[in-house]
């Protein structure tokens, strides 16, 4: 049997899979009860297994990429990890801020104000989050602001890390966590990078009724394209593990060298490290080789390395769900710290809980079920068994033109967070000197770049945490080649008046390069430029003085030299030349 057929096979028994358990559901109970009571519990324990799960994780995280995480290098849980880890880690506060959307807003809020409230957030942001958040304080309005044409990383993991939240408030309900997506999901990812966290909400929305891993994984496939690469990873996934159910790295050397990009160079829009297709296989090998075990399910997920908070956090969040808070061994909750917020919230764990029941109680209504007291005085969700529709098959890589959403002035008066960002245009090219000139043009008009390698993503770079906070408006170069440089130049007369030339550069975080600065070909500066330690750029500020030129024509260079040919590009900003007559 050929390799094709034997997919298209895998496909149709998922398919057939999905349908057969939802089909039972339904035949055999039109509707399924959940007690209020069990409600809160099971909610309860989702909350405190994402938690745990990003607590254990975060000493590991991206510290192993593609090689296994040694067993001995698993940290040892102590039960003050969540209070140490999980209050201030991003994997949960983000997902608050749209949980507090909806408490404000309504579950009808539009997503235009959505994107205002993430876009007043004021916590640091990476990949698709950063890029997303970006676009809507320059005034890109969603669905535009994950656009591939304005976001170069929509598969990456971000809503697949921030979608419990929206299966904790739809019990029994997948519908609503594929809707939500559709709200908050697209601020910030495109295609698989949605589906993910959709596949996620509707996982949390079953556990309420099951703990049964598979009937898990069959509703989560029911709630996005059969035809997703994400579906298909599931599916491959599943497969791997019916072949070696006793040998997990084996099932984890398959998704090495389908899903990381180091493995495999064709892999479409993927971003390395945080595809989300890449780090959904290890939650999906967790929840699979851990067989019900909690430790054994996150640890696995954890062990595979990439975003090793971020994979158990899902993992545990969704098993925690299914077993109950009360029956949570005293280890995971014993040193929670219930009046603590988490970081740039107002929640609390119990501020947290009563936002999401009454948020569930109105979810399970609009879905057509109801909350109804028995003769015995206990209080139900009456949920009706529904087969989820799923969006439209529209990848990333087949965006139709973006729709031209943009915020209006009086929304853009709502966004008080935030400096507003140029848009620059061109920075969908694949031509990266295009880009960087393109990015000159706007923010340091009349420089001219010499060629750029596409390394490292030279271009308009809209903001940045620096080691004094974040910065917006930033122009990347990288040299063409090792021992070439990359070079920023302008012919200009030099004006009177104590003229000087003044710019601030950044290393890439984890490299350096040769900072060199010529006038008429004369060297005025040459000095090695390092980054700070961290992932925080360290801006260098650089006042050079061109009096001797003053009222002189003459050419000024900026050279971006590599040293050697690790992480060797330059960020630039506020690039000008001034004078006490003026500019």
């Amino acid at each position: 049997m050929g390799r094709g057929h034997h997919v298209n096979m895998m496909v149709v028994r998922a398919g057939l899979a999905s349908a057969l358990l939802l089909g039972a559901l339904g035949a055999c109970a039109a509707e399924r009860t959940l007690t209020l009571e069990a409600y809160r519990d099971k909610m309860k324990g989702g909350w405190i297994g994402q938690m745990v799960g990003v607590a254990w994780g975060q000493p590991t995280e991206f510290k192993w990429n593609d090689v296994v995480i040694p067993a001995d290098k698993v940290p040892v849980w102590t039960s003050d990890f969540p209070v140490r880890y999980a209050y201030g880690n991003d994997d949960l506060y983000v997902e608050m801020t749209f949980l507090k959307t909806l408490e404000d807003h309504g579950l009808d809020v539009s997503i235009r104000q959505a994107g205002i409230d993430f876009a007043n957030s004021q916590y640091p942001l990476w990949c698709a989050n950063k890029a997303g958040r970006d676009n809507l304080r320059r005034g890109i309005a969603p669905p535009d602001s994950s656009h591939p044409a304005f976001n170069t990383c929509p598969n990456d993991i971000d809503y697949q890390i921030e979608a419990d939240y929206a299966g904790l408030i739809a019990p029994g309900c997948p519908q609503e966590a594929i809707r939500l997506g559709n709200v908050f999901g697209r601020l910030m990812n495109y295609g698989d990078g949605v589906w993910a966290g959709q596949f996620i909400g509707a996982l949390y929305a079953e556990a309420f009724f099951t703990d049964d891993v598979e009937r898990l994984l069959d509703a989560g496939l029911a709630a996005i394209p059969a035809e997703s690469d994400y579906a298909q990873m599931v599916r491959n996934v599943r497969a791997w593990h019916r072949a070696r159910p006793d040998d997990w790295t084996a099932c984890w050397e398959k998704i090495r060298a389908a899903y990381s990009k180091k493995y495999n160079k064709d892999l479409r829009d993927s971003n390395g490290g945080i595809d989300v297709r890449l780090n959904g296989a290890c939650i999906v090998l967790g929840l699979l080789y851990g067989a019900g075990d909690l430790d054994r399910a996150m640890a696995l997920s954890m062990r595979c390395g990439w975003d090793s908070d971020c994979n158990p956090s899902n993992v545990g969040g969704v098993l925690m769900t299914a077993r109950g808070y009360k029956a949570l061994p005293a280890k995971y909750v014993e040193k929670l710290d219930w009046s603590r917020t988490f970081m740039h919230t107002a929640y609390s764990l119990p501020k947290l809980f009563a936002a999401c029941e009454a948020l569930a109680r109105q979810v399970v209504v609009r879905h057509g079920g109801r909350v109804e007291k028995g003769a015995d005085g206990v209080e139900r969700f009456v949920i009706p068994v529904r087969r989820p529709v799923p969006d439209a098959f529209v990848p990333s890589w087949k965006a139709p033109a973006p729709a031209g959403a943009r915020y209006t002035e009086a929304e853009m008066a709502q966004v008080h967070a935030a400096v507003r960002i140029p848009f620059v245009p061109g920075q969908d090219s694949p031509d990266p000197t295009l880009r960087v000139q393109k990015a000159l043009d706007a923010l340091a008009p009349g420089w001219t770049t010499s060629r750029n390698a596409p390394d490292m993503k030279p271009g308009f770079v809209a903001s940045a945490q620096t080691t004094r906070g974040e910065v917006q408006a930033l122009v990347r170069t990288h040299p063409p080649r090792r021992g070439e440089a990359v070079t920023l130049s302008r012919t200009l007369r030099v004006p009177e008046g104590n003229p000087t030339l003044h710019f601030e550069v950044a290393a890439s975080p984890g490299g350096d390069f040769r900072l060199v600065v010529r006038v008429d070909g004369c060297a005025l500066l040459k000095t090695d430029v390092a980054a700070a330690r961290g992932d925080d750029l360290r801006l260098v500020p650089f006042d050079l003085s061109l009096e001797p030129w003053a009222g002189k024509t003459v050419a000024v260079e900026l050279l971006n030299e590599p040293t050697e040919w690790v992480n060797e590009a330059a960020l630039w900003r506020d690039i000008r030349i001034t004078a006490n007559t003026g500019l």
